[in-house]
This record gives C-alpha cells, structure tokens and sequence, in this order.
C-alpha cells in the first residue's frame, strides 16, 4: 500500500471524467434532437449532412422554379379559356349576320360587337406574367433538376395571322359573314391545339415537381439517420452514463479513503 500516489483514485478519475464526458454528450443530443452537435461527434457524418442539405436547398429552389413555370403556364391558360369564350361568340354573330331576315342595321351591331371582341383577343396578345410575355409563341427552357437539365415548354402564338387577322373581317354582309365563320372556326381550331399544348405542359412540369418532392423527401430521410437523434436510445444510453458517473463517483470516495488506512497502520 502506498501513501505518495493514489493508483485507484487515479484510474477512478480517468473513468469518472469519461463517463461524464459521455453523460453530457447524452444530454446535449436529448436536448437538442441532434446526434451531431459538433464536428468532433461525427466528423464524417456532419460532411455528408451538409452536402444532403445543400442538394435539399437546391432541389427546392428547382422546385420553386418549375411551380412559377406551372403558374405561367395556368395563366396562360386562364386567358385562352376567355378567348375561347370571345371566339365562340364571334362564331354565333358570324351565323347570325347570316340570316337575310336581318337587316344592315342589325348587322351594323352584329359588327360593332364582333370588332370588340377581336380586339379584345388581339389585346390578351399582348399581356405579360411578370414581365414575360404570355403569348409570343417563344419556347422557354425550364429548369427542372440541379444539374441543369430543361423542359422546353411549348410557346403560344396569340400574335398569330389565324388570331389577329380576324380584326379585318367584316360580318357586314351575308358573304363577309360566311368568310368571317370560316376565320372564326379556324382560329377556334388553333385554340385548342394551343390549349393541348399547354395541358402537356402543365402535365409535364407537375411530374417534374412531383419527382423533386420526391428526392428531397429521400434525402431529408437519408439526412435524418445522420442527424436526428433516437430520443428511445438515447435516453436508455443517458441513463445508463448517469448510472456510471454516480457509480464513478462513489469509487472515487472510496479510493481517496484507502490512505487513511494506512494512517492506521502507523498509529
């Protein structure tokens, strides 16, 4: 038995301070819901949690992206279903300048009425969804993952001879009326050939927006076994620390008193 160095209380020490070290690690992860609240924690871990996280971020803003290009693409159809409205009543008029019961005053207002609405279609022509024209028949490239990858999306031509040549059509006559339809009904036709290339569109960059939301939910899982701490494990791990640090600690007491018996030996 030596009196100058306490080899137990020493060991004991070593053991206390580690299990200690370990309860707190217990606490931080049980408090904070993370297993890795440090480099040194998982150092390999937290690299790859951060590029996880990286990829999440990118994939939102992609995800952003393709919902405006579905929101461009709705509002466009939005315009076209008024337009088809304003052509279908260009067609009744066009039939009902037909009638030779009616006279040039009736189709005087007939007129009136059809060059309205063929200006109203020559002016959604030229509407804009912030900033960007609707209707110029441009095809815009989409981007629709975080290499860069693009969707080109179909370009709808309201500008088009079909459309904006309706403003020279007169329903004045009876001739002119039966011209006008033959226009009317053309343009009718191009409209929905339009309006199907906008629902594939739309159809298109949903399921884009669908397989990003999809990743991304992948990858917060994978990030999720990283990160987020087992509350059930850990607690069992943080209970069984306190129990070795209050086991430690009683040790210790107990090696700090084997001098004393020594003392004994001497009185």
């Amino acid at each position: 038995m030596v009196i100058n160095t306490n080899v137990s209380a020493e060991i004991t020490a070593q053991y206390l301070g580690q299990n200690s070290t370990h309860l707190s690690t217990a606490l931080e992860q049980l408090s904070s819901g993370s297993k890795v609240n440090s480099p040194a924690d998982d150092s390999a871990g937290l690299a790859v949690s951060m590029n996880l996280t990286m990829q999440m971020g990118d994939n939102t803003a992609t995800s952003d992206n393709v919902g405006d290009a579905i929101s461009f693409n709705q509002t466009q159809d939005g315009y076209l279903q008024q337009v088809d409205s304003a052509l279908n009543r260009m067609s009744e008029l066009s039939v009902q300048a037909q009638d030779i019961t009616k006279s040039n005053s009736d189709r005087s207002l007939y007129q009136q009425e059809f060059n309205t609405l063929a200006a109203y279609v020559n002016n959604v022509s030229t509407q804009s969804f912030n900033g960007v024209s609707l209707f110029n028949g441009s095809t815009l490239a989409v981007t629709t993952d975080i290499s860069g990858d693009t969707f080109n999306t179909n370009g709808i031509n309201l500008g088009a001879s079909v459309y904006s040549n309706l403003a020279n059509d007169s329903i004045a006559t009876t001739t002119g009326a039966l011209t006008a339809l033959f226009a009317v009904q053309a343009a009718v036709n191009q409209l929905a050939s339009d309006r199907a290339s906008l629902g594939t569109n739309i159809e298109t960059l949903t399921d884009y927006s669908n397989e990003i939301a999809t990743l991304n939910n992948n990858l917060s899982a994978a990030n999720s076994q990283i990160m987020d701490v087992d509350v059930a494990t850990e607690s069992t791990e943080y209970a069984r620390q306190n129990i070795l640090v209050q086991t430690s600690t009683a040790m210790l007491a107990q090696a700090n008193s084997q001098p004393q018996i020594a003392m004994k030996l001497l009185s």
